[in-house]
This record gives C-alpha cells, sequence and structure tokens, in this order.
C-alpha cells in the first residue's frame, strides 16, 4: 500500500438511491466510498466494452496535450482496445484535440467540441490574458480575432508561430507568442490536425478552425440565461466524475460561471457531505459501489482527469503525493489510489513504488505492467523478455 494513506472514514456499504428524507441530513460518503465511485464512472473498477468514441464522449474527453497519453488511458479503460481506432476517429474528424476545459488541449468528440466552445469562450480568453496581459495591454481583441479568422480562411493549417508571426507585423507591442495563442487558444477555435495526436505517429501542432475542419457550425451561447450547455456540463461531469462538489466541476472545466446551472438542476440530484464536511452532488441512479469492492492495478497515463478532474483529489491520491498530478506523473493504482509512478523505456516498464507495497501487490503490478508493455511495443517485444522493472521502495 502507499505510503502515508489518508484515514479512511467509511463505516458502511453505499447509501441507497433515491433523495433523503425530509429534515434528515445528507449521508458521509469517506474517501474509500469516493474511490470506488471515481474508478466505477472512470471504467477504471472494470474495463468496459464500449465503442472507443462512446468512452471518450463518457469520459468527457481525455487530456491530450501530451499527444500519445489518451492511448495507454483508454488501454486501461477498454477491452480490446485497438489504438488504430482512436487514430481512425481523428483522421475521420469523429474526434478532435483543441483547447477546451481548463485551456489545457483535450481529446473530445467533435460533437461535445461544437457544443461546449461557446461556453468555454470567456474563461480561454481570461485565462490566456493571465499569462499575456501586459504583453497584450492596448491590443483590440475583438479585432485581433477578426485579423486571426482572415489570416486562417484559407483552410491551411498552421502553427501557433505562425500565426504569432504574421499578425505581429500590424502589432509590434505585442510578441509573436502571445498573439499566436492568444488567437489559437481563446479567440478562434481550432483543431490539431493529424498526424498529431496519431498512434505512434510525431508531427508538430498545426492548426486550422474547428468549423472549417469539421463542416459545421459551433452551438451559439443561449440568450435566454438558461444556459443548457452549462447543465449538460454538469450531468456528463458527475457521469464521469461524481460525486463531486460545485469547485470539483469547476476545477475539471474551469469555468465559475456554473452555480445557476447547478441551483437549476438541484430537483434532479442527491446530496451527499464527504469526509471534509463539503457538499456533494450525484444523480440519484449513478453507480457508487460497495467501498471494500475490489480494485484491480490500473496504469494511468500524464495528467489523467480522474485526478486532476477534482479540487480535493484525496479520493485517488495523497496529499504527500499531490504534487505528481501538475507534474505529468504517470502514476499506478494500486487498490483504487496512487501507489507509485512508472515510465516505458526500449519496450520496459519501469515502476517506481511510493511507499511499501506487499508481494501481492508487487506481483499484481508486474502482470499489469507486462500487459501495458506488450500494448506500448505493439507485442513486439522479445518472447518471454520480463519488461517489467519494479524499483525497491523508498526508505
Amino acid at each position: 500500500m502507499p505510503a502515508t494513506p489518508r484515514p479512511r472514514t467509511d463505516t458502511s456499504g453505499p447509501p441507497p438511491a433515491g433523495k433523503p428524507p425530509a429534515g434528515k441530513p445528507p449521508a458521509v460518503l469517506g474517501d474509500r466510498a469516493l474511490n470506488r465511485a471515481t474508478l466505477a464512472r472512470q471504467l477504471l473498477l472494470d474495463r468496459a466494452d464500449l465503442p472507443v468514441l462512446d468512452a471518450v464522449a463518457h469520459l468527457g474527453g481525455l487530456q491530450a496535450q501530451e499527444p500519445q497519453e489518451p492511448y495507454p488511458g483508454l488501454w486501461s479503460r477498454l477491452r480490446a482496445f485497438d489504438p488504430s481506432v482512436l487514430s481512425g476517429l481523428l483522421t475521420d474528424r469523429r474526434v478532435v484535440r483543441t483547447h477546451l476545459m481548463r485551456r489545457t488541449v483535450h481529446l473530445v468528440t467533435a460533437d461535445d467540441a461544437l457544443a461546449w466552445r461557446a461556453r468555454h469562450d470567456a474563461m480561454l480568453r481570461q485565462r490566456v490574458l493571465g499569462v499575456y496581459r501586459d504583453e497584450l495591454a492596448g491590443i483590440d481583441l475583438e479585432e485581433l480575432g477578426a485579423a486571426g479568422r482572415a489570416l486562417m480562411a484559407d483552410g491551411v493549417p498552421r502553427s501557433m508561430g505562425e500565426i504569432g508571426r504574421a499578425l505581429h507585423t500590424a502589432r509590434p507591442t505585442a510578441s509573436p507568442r502571445s498573439l499566436g495563442e492568444m488567437v489559437v487558444a481563446a479567440l478562434l477555435p481550432v483543431v490539431q490536425t493529424p498526424p498529431r495526436g496519431l498512434w505512434r505517429a510525431k508531427g508538430g501542432v498545426r492548426n486550422v478552425p474547428l468549423t472549417a475542419w469539421l463542416g459545421r457550425d459551433i452551438t451559439p451561447p443561449s440568450d435566454d440565461g438558461s444556459d443548457p450547455v452549462g447543465q449538460a456540463l454538469v450531468r456528463r461531469y458527475l457521469a464521469a466524475f461524481g460525486p463531486a462538489a460545485s469547485a470539483d466541476l469547476r476545477a475539471w472545466c474551469g469555468l465559475a460561471g456554473l452555480p445557476a446551472a447547478v441551483a437549476a438542476m438541484r430537483g434532479e440530484l442527491i446530496t451527499f457531505r464527504d469526509a471534509r464536511g463539503r457538499l456533494l452532488l450525484d444523480p440519484p441512479d449513478a453507480p457508487r459501489p460497495d467501498p471494500d469492492t475490489p480494485a484491480p492495478v490500473r496504469f494511468l497515463p500524464a495528467f489523467d482527469n480522474a485526478i486532476l478532474g477534482y479540487h480535493d483529489r484525496g479520493r485517488i491520491i495523497d496529499d504527500a503525493h499531490r504534487g505528481l498530478s501538475v507534474a505529468g506523473a504517470r502514476v499506478v493504482l494500486v487498490d483504487g489510489r496512487a501507489a507509485a509512478t512508472w515510465g516505458e523505456k526500449d519496450g520496459t516498464v519501469t515502476v517506481t513504488p511510493l511507499g511499501r507495497l506487499s508481494r501481492a501487490d508487487r506481483a499484481a503490478v508486474g502482470e499489469e505492467g507486462r500487459a501495458l508493455a506488450s500494448f506500448l511495443s505493439d507485442g513486439e517485444a522479445a518472447a518471454g523478455a520480463d519488461r517489467v522493472r519494479i524499483a525497491p521502495a523508498p526508505r
């Protein structure tokens, strides 16, 4: 088990579905109950038989600034995952790579990209300004966006640097990088074109407008204040990440303006408290497995949303190791919790424990690691070779 485990506070099985009686306080879900719910909804408790497109949609996309990471992420979640299927979805334009939640590159379905993009516009702009506010001082962002659209109207894929340099001539007070990033990550919805993100392919980031790539328009913002996209985001988030607090939802998507959507939906949700007293929201019929449900070893890729998709990440990773989640470390889950990090080189998976692993845990990590090594090397390693190395536990 990993070192310094968080205390387990569960004293019973999962609460029954449905709303508590009037006047009765919400049931408390401890870390272990939340862990099992998260694993179930993230497809990490049992590998799913879902088609790849449906899995990407269910998960609300996969964080993908490291272009190869979605592949081991889906391998850990789906039975008989074929990486060529995901590559095909990218080339067929049914899945796209685009800046979305938290201003990071996500792999999402084309339908979700079109439905969600306008709802993220203000957040994307503010986050880029948070980095380049001084450099972009005095720049008319509406005019910059129009110039970016005119530049990209020919459909030629361009790098962020090429876009920034083209726009810099008329705006010499701003750096090419700040101009390029503001256009690509905020003002102009774009996709990163293949071969970027294809299995075992290398390719720089080249961008084209989202609507031109898909041949469809982006869903416009609601003008009646009802925020249907915000409500859809809440439902989709809870289906893949719940039970969760409003702060967790905000940490996942980066949007601060969802309280009205949450309030409008409260009649269809039930509530719990976590061990720290936070109010958690969830659909009544969502899976909440028994806290004692066995959890298999799973290898997570860098920046996996199963960890990053929460403000309080304690349901999977100990506070002492929280920094690993933002440092791009790939983690190994043992009994549902981050117990090691891993890497791969020349067909060998190397596992570095964060604390002591039992003999049974080391055996389970080795078995899953060998399967992962075979996947990452397309099954081409020498027969009988032991392609997993587990380092000694830290002293």
